[in-house]
């Protein structure tokens, strides 16, 4: 199995923002992949956190730069290590009226 992602849920949150929440799992061999937050002009903030019953030996990660100017940001993971994402991130154009 590959690297999948599932949104579950979208909140308004802090006036201008919006965050999503979701899953993501992956196979055995997979170590991470692509997380896209449609409808994200900029993601400001991630949260990941492993699921399962056995302990990771590492945190996950977002291999990025924040404050990502993408609606999709890209994710490190233990092998096989499956979890939870959260993401904060603006829905408009600073310039849009």
């Amino acid at each position: 199995m590959a690297f999948a992602f599932e949104t579950t849920a979208r909140a308004v949150s802090q006036g201008n923002y919006k965050k999503a929440f979701g899953t993501f799992t992956n196979g055995g061999g997979d170590t991470g992949g692509d997380i896209t937050v449609s409808g994200a002009r900029q993601i400001v903030h991630v949260n990941l956190q492993h699921t399962g019953a056995a302990v990771a030996s590492n945190a996950p990660s977002v291999n990025a730069t924040l404050p990502l100017t993408s609606a999709t940001f890209t994710i490190v993971t233990d092998d096989g290590a499956d979890g939870l994402w959260e993401a904060i991130y603006r829905w408009f154009s600073w310039t849009e009226k």
